[in-house]
Formats: C-alpha cells, sequence, structure tokens
C-alpha cells in the first residue's frame, strides 16, 4: 500500500530498511541502559562489534550523521537514543535532516506557529 506521493530524498522506513539497519536500531536501543552507554562511549568500536554492526554502519555511526544512519537502516526513533549519548535533541536532528543549523531549525520551526 503506497499513502501519497514520495518526498524526494526521503527515505522510507519499510521491512528492507528495517533488516538492512536491524542490528544498528538494537545497538541503540541498548543505550536505555546507562551501562551501555557508558560501555559505547569508553571503547565504541569493541561495542558495535559487540552487535554486529556493518562497514556501513561503523561508519555512519562514527559520522554522527542522522541522515547518514538513516540510510543505515536506521530508525529515527532509535537513533534519537544515540545522539542522546551526545547531547543531541530532536531539533539538532531535525537541523540535520533538513540541512538546516540549528538556529536557522529553532527559526523555522518558531515561523510554523499559530
Amino acid at each position: 500500500m503506497t499513502f501519497g506521493a514520495p518526498i524526494p530524498g526521503t527515505p522510507v522506513f519499510d521491512g528492507s530498511a528495517a533488516a538492512k539497519g536491524y542490528a544498528l536500531n538494537k545497538m541503540c536501543f541498548s543505550f536505555n541502559s546507562k551501562e551501555n552507554r557508558d560501555a559505547f562511549l569508553a571503547d565504541e568500536d569493541a561495542y558495535c562489534a559487540r552487535y554486529g554492526l556493518s562497514p556501513e554502519h561503523v561508519a555512519a555511526i562514527k559520522s554522527r550523521n542522522v541522515l547518514k544512519l538513516i540510510a543505515a537502516g536506521g530508525n529515527v526513533y532509535y537513533l534519537a537514543k544515540f545522539a542522546g549519548i551526545f547531547g543531541l535533541s530532536v531539533q539538532d536532528i531535525g537541523a540535520q535532516q533538513t540541512g538546516r543549523t540549528l538556529e536557522d531549525f529553532k527559526a523555522y520551526l518558531a515561523s510554523q506557529g499559530a
């Protein structure tokens, strides 16, 4: 089933993306635990290996770029757990996704108010 017209440049999180990003999303879900966040920060490479991340996943993790993480099959809800480790807010993620600076993104959001 297709809902509306596709938005150019917007990846769809479907079954294929879910399968591609399973290990990445599983790892990001583990960040619900402070112990796991600390383990990741202590040795990112070992933590990524523990979850069997692909080279594409590891490169996306190291880039700290949400768009690359989504392209690697990341689900934004799980990626928020990853972003939180580095103090990134949902607005920081929105700014990355729209190619704006954080300040420009906040101004954009404010301009959309009633």
